[in-house]
């Protein structure tokens, strides 16, 4: 059974006890701050518990605005790495504006040791992840 670790009107931030972070978008309406405090959270939770993998699910999310997807590619991504991070699992929307977003950010990881994978559904997803070294 996951722990919830973190929850605002961005999604919620899971440990699960296989060994990686579950984040889970909402559909809700987000403030400003929301997605990055959802982000921030992340880090501080791989850092924790010294876990390189995170699944997202993506299904339910809106798309990230630009400025969002700037914070995430140039501030947060290479922080998430520094901290450990190296697999993401994503289960993708079918908002095809969602998909675009996603796409520009996980296209920034050049150079960074860190591998993203799409997934229509969470049991791949999950089992992809689960092949992936726990640590960095």
């Amino acid at each position: 059974m996951s722990l919830l670790y973190f929850e605002n009107a961005a999604g919620r931030l899971l440990e699960d006890p296989a060994g990686f972070l579950r984040v889970v978008w909402t559909g809700r309406p987000r403030g400003p701050h929301d997605a990055q405090a959802l982000f921030t959270h992340m880090q501080t939770a791989l850092q924790r518990h010294g876990w390189s993998r995170i699944f997202i699910d993506q299904r339910q999310m809106l798309p990230f605005s630009s400025q969002e997807q700037t914070w995430v590619a140039r501030h947060w991504l290479p922080q998430a790495v520094q901290a450990g991070y190296r697999h993401g699992a994503v289960l993708v929307s079918t908002d095809v504006m969602v998909r675009l977003a996603t796409a520009y950010v996980t296209t920034q990881v050049q150079g960074l040791p860190l591998v993203y994978r799409s997934f229509e559904t969470e049991g791949a997803a999950i089992a992809w992840l689960l092949q992936q070294p726990m640590t960095p």
